[in-house]
């Protein structure tokens, strides 16, 4: 879910600049940005050193590697040197709310299945 708010905040800023000369449209890969994502989820945790007393011990989660942005290539060209199409970015940003939205409802379902499962224990 975070991939696709992030994703979301690209594409909001490529509409943003839709009328900003020389701007450059960006995007991510979302698959291949979803593959690294699950491959840093299997690296095993870092310990954290701890200098003083005071610090908490614990363990880091892995770190992600950065996700590379992507310059889009209009299938026109504009005389400003602006690479956003608003048609393209409009759709873009419709399907990533509908995709986003689809994985907040399945979260929600499993944890409205776990809730359930918990009270009929009582």
């Amino acid at each position: 879910m975070g991939l696709r708010a992030y994703r979301q905040q690209i594409i909001a800023s490529n509409i943003a600049n839709a009328d900003t000369p020389g701007y450059k449209a960006v995007d991510i890969d979302f698959q291949e940005a979803l593959r690294n994502a699950q491959a840093a989820a299997n690296v095993p945790p870092v310990s954290l050193t701890t200098t003083s007393g005071g610090h908490l011990s614990g363990q880091s989660t892995g770190t992600q590697p950065p996700i590379p942005l992507k310059y889009h290539v209009p299938s026109q060209g504009s005389i400003d040197g602006n690479t956003v199409e608003m048609d393209v970015e409009r759709a873009k940003f419709a399907e990533n709310t509908v995709m986003h939205q689809f994985a907040m409802d399945r979260v929600s379902g499993h944890f409205k299945h776990a809730i359930e499962m918990l009270q009929s224990l009582k």
